[in-house]
């Protein structure tokens, strides 16, 4: 089996999707299914679900398929989605907020137990059974509390002071709205960056290049 650190997050990035996929045939009570089958319903072949699959070890038999069970758990351990990682957010405007409120963190490896905010009229303010608090307090918390990522829902122009804040407090995982570039800073900080303007581009250009979509 290959090492983990050798793996393509090409791969990575697909295993959600069929943990996603998985989970909603287990709901169903599909208990087997094949990468035929599989690919049917993802739109890749089998071929390469195999050959994602076969990077962390065989979870299936030729002419018999997978167990969905099973390999709902496997993928879930492969994405370490029980360890609960504590994390807090930055930011609770309307995106912060939102994601607070309707991210299903628990189910997805993470553990959010505390927001964060400098504006007065947030600051009190309950999202999702959590009182905001003062981000000026961020120091005292993270200490206490040793957060292991942070979800940054600030502006560009904030958030290099608060990757810094976070950075020097031992914070070095971030899940990054923000649009700043904290690699360029800390290349040994592990970041996932979000760019929902991104996303609709490239919808807007798969609208504009595909007759009569529009």
């Amino acid at each position: 089996m290959p090492k983990r650190e050798n793996i393509s997050m090409s791969v990575i990035r697909r295993l959600p999707r069929y943990y996603r996929f998985l989970k909603h045939l287990r709901s169903k009570g599909v208990v087997r299914i094949s990468s035929t089958e599989l690919s049917a319903k993802l739109g890749l072949t089998a071929s390469q679900i195999r050959q994602d699959l076969n990077c962390f070890g065989g979870f299936g038999q030729q002419g018999y398929g997978y167990m969905v069970d099973q390999l709902c758990e496997e993928i879930a351990h492969i994405l370490g989605l029980s360890n609960g990682y504590k994390t807090i957010l930055l930011g609770a405007g309307n995106l912060g907020q939102a994601i607070a409120s309707h991210m299903s963190f628990e189910d997805d490896g993470f553990n959010l137990i505390g927001i964060f905010d400098s504006a007065p009229q947030k600051i009190g303010k309950t999202v999702n059974g959590l009182t905001v608090q003062d981000i000026a307090s961020l120091e005292e918390f993270c200490q206490a509390d040793m957060p292991s990522m942070a979800v940054l829902c600030v502006p560009r122009e904030a958030s290099a002071v608060l990757v810094e804040r976070l950075y020097n407090i031992g914070v070095r995982n971030f899940w990054n709205f923000s649009h700043y570039d904290i690699i360029m800073k800390y290349p040994d900080a592990l970041v996932e960056n979000v760019h929902l303007s991104d996303s609709l581009m490239t919808l807007c250009y798969k609208i504009s290049n595909t007759p009569d979509a529009s």
